[in-house]
């Protein structure tokens, strides 16, 4: 049997579509689906899965309504994911990272990122990277202004320099992506790290993802054959 992989990466998607299906405000797909994300992450951890990256909010999500970014980023990133659930990361050895332009998030979220990393970075279990304020070229951009700043001599820049100036240069390239909510693309998400994904794209909501579905994405996975080329 193939071995599961090593790097999920999940663009959570659908949750405000959820909501309106439902004759809700789309508040409350946001908090559905945020409820769900470490049940994932953790149904990951137990297939040994060591990292899940989900991509819970774009540098293009600014063009959304100010009342739904203030909800976004004081309520379920600041208040309920990154401290309400501090206890339950640490309870179960759980590391966390946040990838993307942090320096333009609000202050207070900043300072309660930070403390979570530092709190959780001697955990071993698995690791959950969040992508918040994140978007696949501005993170090249920023590698290469990494390199720039270093001084990095142009003939000695290779792909192996790019990698190691991205925000998480540790986490190995992503081996399959989940889409859920319908759409069939990657929205910017992880694009140097996604040379050589599998994609898996699914009608279902975020909000409604299932342990049932991850088993099927998984089984997906093992059932076709990554060559890389050769």
């Amino acid at each position: 049997m193939k071995e599961n992989p090593t790097h999920i990466g999940i663009i959570v998607d659908g949750n405000r579509r959820w909501a309106k299906e439902k004759g809700l405000k789309p508040f409350h797909g946001h908090k559905n689906g945020f409820l769900l994300l470490k049940q994932v992450a953790t149904w990951c951890f137990e297939n040994n899965i060591q990292y899940v990256t989900f991509y819970i909010f774009s540098t293009e999500n600014w063009k959304r309504t100010k009342k739904e970014i203030d909800y976004l980023m004081q309520k379920l990133f600041k208040e309920d994911l990154f401290e309400k659930d501090l206890e339950y990361f640490h309870n179960r050895n759980i590391k966390i990272l946040i990838s993307g332009r942090k320096e333009n998030l609000p202050k207070s979220l900043q300072e309660t990122i930070k403390k979570v990393v530092k709190s959780t970075k001697e955990n071993t279990w698995g690791t959950i990277n969040f992508c918040l304020n994140y978007g696949g070229r501005g993170e090249v951009v920023d590698a290469i202004r990494n390199i720039i700043k270093k001084g990095i001599p142009m003939e000695k820049i290779s792909e192996e320099t790019i990698s190691g100036n991205l925000y998480q240069p540790k986490i190995p390239d992503l081996d399959l992506i989940i889409r859920t909510g319908g759409e069939q693309r990657l929205s910017n998400f992880l694009l140097w790290q996604s040379a050589y994904s599998e994609l898996y794209f699914m009608n279902k909501n975020w909000p409604d993802f299932t342990k049932e579905d991850l088993d099927k994405a998984l089984i997906e996975y093992q059932r076709r054959k990554r060559r890389f080329g050769g």
